[in-house]
C-alpha cells in the first residue's frame, strides 16, 4: 500500500482530495494542515519525514491572495518558495515523489494560444513570483517530481469565484465583471483525481505539467453562466482591467496547454461548463 502525505489539507484541492481518497483503497493518506505539520519549518519538516515513510508527497498549501501578496512579499515567499524548499528537500533524502501544485500566473499573458510547459514564465506578481520560485526550487532539489500548473480553482470549499458570484447574487441585481482577462476554470475534484491517478498509475514520467479543464472563457462569460446554471436573475456588466483595478496585475491570458498531461497521464479531461453544471455544491457554501 502507497502512503500519500497531503499538505495544505484545509484547502480547496486538500479537502477535494479527502473527498475522493475513500475511491483509491490502494493508498494509505495522511492530511496535514499548518496545526499538524509547518512546512515552512525546515526542521520540523525533516523529523517529520523521519518519523513517518511516505510514497508521495502532494503539496497543496499555497499563499494564494492575490493582492495581499503584494504587500504581505515575505510571507508568500515562505509559504510559496521557502516551504516548497523544504518539502524537495525532504523527499530527495527519503526518496519521496513530490506532486507540487503550481499556478497559471507564472505567465504574464502576452501569448495568444495556450500555453506549453515549454513557455517561458515571466510572473507579473507577487504571488506568481513566489510560486515559481516554488517550481524552480523543486525541480533543482528533487529528481522525482510532478509539477502540476493550474488555473481559476474553484470547489464546494473556501473562497472562490464561483462561490462569490453566487453570495453576491443574494444582495444583487447587477454586477459587473471583467472581459479582457482569459482563462480556463478548473474544478478542484478534477485535479484532485488527475493527482491521484498519478500515484495509482505508478508513472515516472516525471516534469511540469499543466491542467485545468477545457475551455478559454473570461471571468464575464464564467460569471454569466454561474447566474445561468443556479438560475440567478443577475445583470452582469462586462467591464475592461482597466476599470476593476487591483493591487496585483493579472494575466490577461492564461490558457494552458493540456496536451503532455493528456498524453503521458491519460487524463481525462472535461469542459468547463459541463464540470461547473455537474457540480452545484458550491452553492452551499462548506
Amino acid at each position: 500500500m502507497k502512503r500519500v502525505l497531503v499538505t495544505g489539507a484545509n484547502g480547496q484541492l486538500g479537502k477535494s482530495i479527502h473527498r475522493v481518497a475513500p475511491d483509491y483503497p490502494e493508498l494509505k493518506f495522511v492530511f496535514t494542515d499548518v496545526v499538524e505539520l509547518d512546512i515552512t519549518n525546515n526542521e520540523e519538516v525533516n523529523t517529520f519525514f523521519e518519523s513517518n515513510a511516505f510514497d508521495y508527497c502532494i503539496n497543496c498549501a499555497a499563499y494564494t491572495a492575490v493582492d495581499k501578496a503584494e504587500k504581505e512579499v515575505e510571507k508568500a515567499y515562505l509559504i510559496n518558495a521557502t516551504a516548497v524548499k523544504n518539502l524537495a528537500e525532504a523527499c530527495q533524502t527519503t526518496g519521496t515523489v513530490l506532486i507540487h501544485i503550481s499556478t497559471d500566473f507564472v505567465f504574464d499573458g502576452t501569448k495568444r494560444t495556450p500555453y506549453t510547459e515549454e513557455d517561458t514564465p515571466n510572473p507579473l506578481s507577487v504571488y506568481g513570483k513566489s510560486k515559481l520560485k516554488g517550481e524552480e526550487y523543486v525541480q533543482e532539489i528533487c529528481e522525482r517530481h510532478f509539477i502540476v500548473r493550474t488555473s481559476w480553482l474553484y470547489s464546494e470549499y473556501g473562497n472562490n469565484f464561483v462561490k462569490t458570484m453566487l453570495r453576491l447574487a443574494e444582495t444583487r441585481k447587477q454586477i459587473s465583471v471583467v472581459n479582457d482577462q482569459i482563462g480556463s476554470p478548473t474544478y478542484a475534484g478534477d485535479l484532485a483525481e488527475f493527482s491521484l491517478k498519478v500515484i495509482s498509475s505508478g508513472s515516472t514520467a516525471y516534469g511540469l505539467y499543466h491542467y485545468s479543464n477545457l475551455g478559454a472563457i473570461s471571468w464575464y462569460d464564467f460569471a454569466v453562466e454561474i447566474f445561468k446554471q443556479h438560475k440567478k436573475e443577475v445583470r452582469v456588466v462586462p467591464i475592461p482591467t482597466s476599470s476593476y483595478p487591483t493591487a496585483a496585475k493579472r494575466p490577461p491570458f492564461s490558457v494552458l496547454d493540456l496536451q503532455r498531461g493528456n498524453k503521458k497521464m491519460k487524463s481525462q479531461i472535461y469542459f468547463w461548463d459541463i464540470r461547473l453544471s455537474e457540480n452545484k455544491a458550491p452553492l452551499n457554501s462548506i
